[in-house]
């Protein structure tokens, strides 16, 4: 019986766990539209769960979100790719909370090299 008991309080308390690794994943967070800015490389982070660099746009610390690994190296970007101190530019779509300064990236263009690491989403960059 106790066992039977500790494994519904696991399964109730399990939700509250998923919900904020939940949120962070999909596009719910961001605005429609794109958004692009160019900047610095200051840190650069290639593993999992995505794939970050924080980027500096004149003095104001960006953080950008590529895909999760898998998919950013199918892209072509791994950590040869890019380094702290090389300029960036990055096309995705920035956070609704305009006091977060965060976007999700759909292509960056790093040392003259292009990476769609959103493909599907990057087709609509040309049209936007």
């Amino acid at each position: 019986m106790k066992l039977r008991s500790l494994l519904f309080a696991a399964l109730l308390a399990s939700p509250a766990f998923a919900g904020p690794a939940f949120a962070h994943h999909g596009w719910s967070w961001t605005e429609t539209g794109f958004f692009q800015l160019e900047g610095i490389i200051k840190d650069i982070h290639v593993g999992n769960p995505h794939v970050t660099m924080d980027v500096d746009v004149e003095g104001t610390i960006w953080r950008v979100e590529l895909a999760p690994l898998a998919p950013t190296n199918a892209a072509g970007f791994t950590e040869a790719s890019a380094k702290a101190g090389d300029e960036v530019t990055a096309i995705g779509n920035r956070s609704s909370d305009h006091g977060e300064t965060r976007m999700k990236a759909v292509r960056v263009i790093v040392n003259g090299a292009t990476y769609d690491v959103y493909p599907d989403r990057a087709k609509a960059i040309e049209g936007a």
